[in-house]
């Protein structure tokens, strides 16, 4: 685990979202806008999944189940097999993006490699979407710890725990709700 990885907050994730989407000029140099990049990037923010096994989706890859969808996948990295709800609105997303560029529902959604990923984020890496994925959920989940093992399939607790930070912040907290000085 890189230790320097941070898990990026709501507006550094929506601004870095619009820029990929927009392109961007920087010392006299123009940037092309990178949907395709920024999709793989708002599917790791929305869903928690690497890099890696987003690059190897579908849009067969979410199956229709009643009212909902689903992704049925073996992790590349741990080889874990995971079965969890998609929002509908991640799979219309997914399914506008793969209309509007072509791509056909049985062939990959991003036909590029894991570094190219990486080259277009200098200055914030791929995994901090990922943590910031983690974060959100523990936050807007009552700081339900177990919920988000189990939806980034860790082995243990103390392994979230250590991935999002939360250890040192929850006995700051404990600590002063706890103060009575008089």
């Amino acid at each position: 685990m890189n230790k320097r990885t941070r898990a990026i907050d709501e507006d550094t994730y929506k601004l870095i979202i619009a820029t990929m989407k927009n392109g961007f000029a920087h010392e006299g140099v123009q940037y092309k806008p990178n949907e395709r990049i920024a999709t793989v990037l708002v599917l790791e923010y929305n869903l928690g999944l690497r890099v890696g096994d987003i690059l190897q989706l579908k849009v067969d890859s979410f199956v229709k189940d009643g009212s909902r969808y689903r992704l049925d996948m073996y992790e590349q990295k741990t080889g874990k097999y995971r079965n969890f709800t998609v929002p509908v609105e991640v799979y219309s997303y997914v399914r506008d993006y793969a209309y509007a560029h072509g791509i056909s529902p049985s062939a990959r959604l991003f036909p590029i490699t894991e570094r190219a990923v990486l080259k277009h984020l200098k200055v914030v890496g791929s995994h901090s979407f990922r943590k910031g994925f983690a974060t959100n959920v523990y936050v807007n989940n009552h700081y339900n710890i177990e919920l988000v093992r189990t939806l980034l399939q860790h082995s243990s607790v103390n392994v979230t725990q250590r991935y999002i930070g939360i250890g040192s912040k929850e006995l700051e907290d404990a600590i002063q709700k706890n103060v009575c000085l008089g």
